[in-house]
């Protein structure tokens, strides 16, 4: 990423820092909470949440649940465990797979793609009950470049009822990570969802989140056209294809529509 373009984006993590940590604090409040809770994979995203989560409410006050399938990496779990230990937070783990297994041992064969937004949801499945067990509020996970780009499973991983990090794009996820202390091994990997062996988020998407962010930095902060984005001198095709899925994917960052009779 250029240089001028990350200085900005990065160029204040205290003050960013109290912005998410106060409105952790003061939208739990305003929904009647007094504890969090957040599905907790090992990844950078749910990582740094887990780490506002617990400077608002107190780690105490803090549940997270591990959720791996037996396809998942066993690095996974460890590093969510890095996690724990670092922010001194509670955690459990629950085994998804006789569930993933169970239900697609009725349904039968099912693309890549069918089992990892099954996947998806049966970890919120299990994360609201634990919501409910706990009597916490649940916390999305899921960045700002995520969402734009509609990497995210509708009612999965993008459910939640705050989400302290939506606004962020990935490599300000990043900076604040090493701002607040995420273990380094976390925040050094490679992204990726771990629905199999070797899946990285940028081989999936393309293109690195470093380019999808400097593309997104220049229609969303200084509001250009994608004739003039790709006058910058970026890659056309990335381009188009970052321009589509923003596109397509609107219907995931909102509300159901309701049909008006009156």
């Amino acid at each position: 990423m250029k240089s001028e373009i990350y200085n900005e984006l990065t160029s204040n993590m205290k003050e960013l820092e109290e912005k998410l940590v106060n409105f952790v604090r003061e939208e739990t409040a305003k929904r009647g909470f007094k504890k969090v809770i957040l599905g907790l994979s090992g990844g950078i995203d749910s990582a740094l949440v887990a780490f506002i989560a617990a400077k608002a409410m107190g780690p105490e006050n803090v549940y997270t649940v591990m959720m791996p399938y037996k396809t998942s990496s066993k690095e996974s779990v460890e590093h969510a465990e890095l996690v724990v230990k670092a922010s001194g937070i509670n955690s459990k783990k629950v085994e998804i797979t006789p569930m993933v297994d169970g239900y697609f041992g009725m349904e039968g064969e099912a693309s890549g793609l069918r089992r990892g937004n099954y996947m998806s949801r049966t970890r919120m499945c299990v994360l609201f009950d634990n919501s409910a067990k706990e009597n916490a509020i649940v916390m999305g996970t899921s960045n700002k470049t995520e969402l734009l780009l509609g990497y995210g499973t509708q009612f999965g991983d993008m459910a939640s009822g705050i989400n302290p990090i939506g606004e962020l794009l990935k490599v300000q996820v990043w900076e604040l990570s090493r701002y607040m202390g995420v273990p380094r091994e976390v925040i050094d990997k490679k992204p990726s969802a771990d629905l199999w062996e070797g899946q990285t988020d940028e081989a999936e998407l393309g293109f690195s989140y470093e380019m999808a962010d400097e593309i997104l930095y220049h229609l969303i902060y200084k509001n250009n056209t994608k004739e003039e984005i790709k006058a910058k001198g970026y890659d056309e095709k990335i381009v188009d294809t970052i321009f589509s899925r923003i596109a397509r994917n609107q219907y995931k960052r909102e509300m159901p529509t309701i049909a008006k009779i009156r």
